[in-house]
């Protein structure tokens, strides 16, 4: 979900500037933003999926590790960010932002272990929900909380049965992707271009190395484990990386932030054809109902920072 966060964060700014952009280019523009966007998300849950197939033999936080490895040989090079310039103004943000980033991706993977990768994107999606709601008093958005919090009640059907533990997980995973889209919204003012997501990259980095050297002095990365875990960061942070930077020169950040609420069917799909994870009625009702949420929210929450003229 990385790719995600850096580009609706980074574009909330001047969403209404992108918009004009992607609104005087046609019909077609829209058509190839929608199509790579679409890319995108399957790329993305393809390749959570793909990456669980890697869990028995080095674990959900070995999986994110390379992850991390991929996502950082590929945003270092292009952002070139300058450490020794940054001051602690800059630091902080980053440094946050890094921590948050690390929490987001190693809740995903467990939740996904635990509960399956429909139910775990899903709750992840929570997170900017949150954002979107944060701060406003207004009785819609008390309405779309309310819808929010019956959504997951329908997903999980609390009982004797259920996993909390994975729930749990996965609401730390929303807050992990709300503190992202938050803090990359701050070190993206602070730092030009793609230094602030580049920096994180490797300060998420950082707190999975012990856990890659681990692995690596226990030959656990050979074979199967290791290929399905690169494939998976090349799946789900270089290639929706690229494809959402093409996306977001056809279409307006706030559509950009609405359409991709379709993730979490998308992983229900992919839970479904990858791992053989079946959702049942009420789970698929109750990501239903999250997802229309989000896309209400996402989409008032556009209409209202558009200045009135």
């Amino acid at each position: 979900m990385e790719a995600y966060s850096v580009q609706t964060a980074g574009q909330a700014r001047g969403g209404s500037g992108v918009g004009r952009a992607g609104s005087g280019r046609g019909g077609s523009a829209v058509v190839r933003g929608v199509l790579t966007m679409t890319g995108s998300g399957v790329s993305n849950q393809i390749g959570a999926g793909i990456g669980a197939h890697a869990f028995p033999v080095i674990g959900p936080a070995g999986v994110v590790a390379v992850r991390q490895l991929v996502a950082a040989a590929v945003l270092l090079p292009v952002a070139r960010p300058p450490f020794h310039r940054f001051t602690w103004r800059q630091w902080w943000p980053v440094l946050l932002l890094g921590a948050a980033t690390a929490l987001m991706n190693i809740s995903l993977y467990v939740a996904i272990e635990r509960i399956g990768l429909g139910l775990a994107v899903t709750l992840e999606f929570l997170g900017p929900l949150a954002v979107a709601l944060l701060g406003s008093r207004a009785r819609r958005d008390v309405l779309c909380g309310l819808a929010a919090g019956l959504g997951v009640f329908i997903l999980v059907l609390p009982g004797p049965s259920s996993d909390f533990v994975g729930i749990a997980i996965g609401m730390a995973g929303a807050a992990g992707w709300a503190a992202y889209i938050l803090l990359n919204r701050v070190a993206g003012q602070r730092l030009p271009g793609l230094q602030a997501p580049a920096a994180a990259t490797l300060i998420s980095l950082v707190f999975y190395l012990p856990v890659a050297a681990y692995l690596a002095a226990q030959g656990l990365f050979t074979g199967p484990a290791l290929l399905y875990a690169i494939v998976a960061g090349l799946l789900c942070s270089v290639i929706p990386y690229a494809a959402d930077l093409i996306a977001l020169r056809h279409l307006p950040a706030g559509f950009f932030s609405v359409f991709m609420s379709v993730n979490p069917i998308l992983a229900a799909l992919s839970g479904t054809v990858v791992l053989g994870q079946i959702l049942v009625l009420h789970e698929w009702l109750g990501m239903a109902l999250i997802v229309a949420t989000n896309t209400v929210a996402i989409w008032l929450a556009g209409r209202a920072a558009v200045p009135k003229r």
